[in-house]
């Protein structure tokens, strides 16, 4: 019977037309052959038929008497009338060159080039060429690159962000500046609804109460909020978690709390396991007291190693990795990194590398710049410009170039970070890989890494601009990763305080509408200095001209 049916399936499909190929339309009949060719000859028909209409029309039109007065009035003009003509070209060019040039380096388009294609292209027929039907190889194309844009615009949780109480609000209490930007806490608002909720919220009226808070926008509410939790039950886990990243200005505050939230989802995390098989409803209960006892033990960890107890971070980080296995979308692996690099344990660093950076798990700065860091460690010491163009490079650096050049190619905003040719900003709570805001976050962590061994800086220096050699049109093909994400630059502006100047790879080419008022604003000012200073032959060319 499997014959059999193979062999139908190989009939229908003989049998059947061959679909085109993807990328290609399918082939158009007469009619629509026809409607095309009158389409597109239908503007030089237009053209030719008013021609026609002037030649028959000239008599009644006087159009010879008229165009002799206008010549003998452009004839009788006096060179101060081109001067104030090149004068106000030029003014209103320069004018519109100068709102180009702001409009580029704000929105990163040219508002000529963007109203003439939303506005003019429709009243000119663009559109109707340009509207497909559902389901047609158009449409299906525009919805796969939509698709693929927002797989590329993912934005992850940064995995060492910083404490909104503690760190981030005393730099705004310094500076008088918000570090984070609104699209930002609204990422980190609905990433606290997912981990810290659940269905069964309503069985505990703590546990409703803390669902309103994480949905609250101003920070005294949810902070008044956490507080009405914990009188209605001390042992809300979620409300220390939100008085120790929101109220505490100390990590030595937040740890305190932290211990405490531990203390009580522990509690909970224990009666939620007896339950976790009575209902599916109870799995979903213990989900979430699983994301809440994961978040507080990794937060403990992360205060541990900001208060210089740097070993007892890395045994409850690695606690945790073999605790919750599955729970690797939280990058957990990422603390662990920066805190072995603390400790200079670089054989320990290389056994974390040695299981994360495998060709199926996802990439990341802190991936790709480790490992490059540690194969530069062999080197970077010994490491001489003058004396490797002389003899050449070696097999260990070699292998420590192609490292730099391999994370260089993944974020390549890093190391103006690490080289300090741009300033560092407070990370963002969320950060959009291979973009500008994963390089702030991790240079704002490793850079000191990096100062601390001799010479990697300097290895740096000398070899992360090949990188750009081995990949000139990084939109199109890339050499070890995917091509670069064309929308790296709209989505790092959004999570990234507007007092940043963002980072932008690769640089975008001037619009052809700014190279133009450019070219106009000079030439007509140039008409207007030369009809000045020499009125009689400049007037003697503008006749000639007419």
């Amino acid at each position: 019977m499997a014959d059999g049916d193979g062999l139908g399936e190989a009939t229908a499909a003989a049998a059947s037309p061959p679909a085109p190929a993807p990328g290609l339309s399918p082939p158009l009949g007469w009619r629509e052959r026809l409607r095309a060719g009158l389409a597109g000859t239908g503007a030089s028909l237009w053209f030719v038929a008013g021609l026609g209409l002037l030649y028959a029309l000239r008599v009644p039109l006087r159009l010879c008497e008229n165009l002799a007065a206008v010549t003998v009035f452009l004839n009788s003009l006096t060179p101060k009338f081109y001067v104030a003509l090149t004068g106000t070209s030029s003014l209103i060019s320069g004018l519109i060159f100068i709102f180009e040039w702001w409009y580029f380096h704000k929105h990163g388009t040219s508002f000529i080039e963007q109203v003439s294609v939303s506005h003019l292209r429709p009243l000119m027929g663009g559109t109707e060429g340009s509207i497909s039907e559902p389901g047609s190889p158009s449409s299906s194309r525009e919805s796969e690159t939509s698709r693929q844009n927002l797989s590329e615009c993912k934005v992850w949780r940064n995995p060492l962000n910083l404490f909104r109480g503690a760190e981030y609000r005393r730099y705004t209490w310094v500076t008088g500046k918000e570090p984070l930007t609104y699209y930002d806490m609204n990422l980190s608002a609905q990433d606290h609804q997912t981990f810290f909720t659940c269905d069964t919220d309503f069985l505990r009226p703590s546990d409703t109460v803390m669902q309103k808070a994480w949905r609250e926008r101003n920070p005294p509410a949810r902070i008044k909020a956490a507080y009405q939790a914990l009188e209605l039950n001390n042992d809300c886990a979620t409300a220390y978690v939100l008085l120790a990243e929101e109220e505490a200005t100390t990590i030595v505050d937040a740890e305190r709390l932290f211990k405490q939230a531990l203390k009580a989802g522990e509690t909970i995390y224990r009666r939620s396991q007896q339950c976790q098989h009575q209902s599916p409803q109870h799995e979903a209960q213990l989900r979430r007291d699983t994301n809440v006892l994961v978040y507080i033990k990794r937060r403990l960890a992360m205060c541990a190693r900001k208060l210089g107890r740097i070993r007892e971070a890395v045994k409850i980080m690695r606690d945790l990795m073999k605790e919750f296995p599955p729970l690797t979308m939280l990058n957990i692996h990422e603390n662990l990194l920066e805190s072995l690099l603390e400790l200079q344990a670089y054989a320990d660093v290389q056994a974390v590398l040695a299981k994360y950076d495998d060709i199926s798990l996802p990439k990341s700065a802190a991936i790709c710049y480790t490992a490059a860091l540690l194969k530069t460690r062999t080197v970077s010491d010994k490491f001489s410009p003058e004396t490797a163009s002389r003899r050449g490079l070696s097999t260990a650096e070699i292998n420590a170039v192609e490292a730099i050049h391999r994370a260089v190619e993944f974020n390549p905003h890093v190391p103006k970070y690490l080289l300090e040719m741009k300033s560092l900003i407070l990370p963002p709570e969320h950060i959009l890989k291979r973009g500008d805001s994963e390089a702030i976050a991790y240079a704002f962590f490793h850079l000191q890494h990096w100062k601390r061994i001799e010479g990697a800086l300097n290895l740096l220096q000398c070899t992360w601009e090949g990188t750009f050699r081995m990949i000139p049109y990084p939109l199109e093909k890339g050499h070890l990763f995917y091509p670069y994400p064309s929308c790296t630059e709209t989505a790092d502006r959004e999570l990234l305080p507007p007092f940043h100047h963002v980072s932008v790879y690769p640089k975008k080419e001037l619009p052809f509408f700014i190279h133009f008022t450019a070219g106009l604003c000079s030439s007509t000012a140039m008409i207007a200095l030369l009809t000045h200073q020499f009125p009689e032959i400049m007037g003697v060319f503008a006749k000639a001209g007419l």
